[in-house]
């Protein structure tokens, strides 16, 4: 009686231990992004996407990709430069010097479609 309730107890505490540290090695994240990118692409025209050229409404093109970047912002290491290019396209900039390697794995997170060809 005495092992099972010890064995039982070990179980929970590793679960406890190792569970954590998946939510923070971003294990979740991968299957969202995972999730979000099987949506089926939308595609845009370029003047569906001038519509978006403020702070509070910022849609970006990279690469003939659309970008929905509003949510990011205010959180921009180069403040309102990102601005710069609200409602078109940002390709040149956002593969500037000034970008860390990580951008680019974060910038999935903001795609919403394509450009109309």
């Amino acid at each position: 009686m005495i092992a099972v309730l010890v064995l039982i107890l070990g179980v929970l505490l590793g679960a406890f231990i190792l569970i954590p540290q998946v939510h923070k090695s971003g294990g979740t994240k991968k299957v969202e992004s995972t999730a979000s990118n099987k949506k089926v692409s939308k595609i845009y025209s370029k003047a569906d996407v001038l519509a978006h050229n403020k702070k509070t409404d910022c849609w970006i093109i990279i690469k003939d990709k659309v970008y929905d970047v509003t949510s990011y912002v205010e959180e921009h290491p180069g403040g309102d430069a990102i601005l710069a290019h609200a409602g078109d396209d940002s390709t040149e900039g956002f593969y500037g010097p000034q970008h860390a390697t990580r951008v680019f794995d974060m910038i999935d997170d903001f795609y919403i479609g394509d450009l109309e060809r």
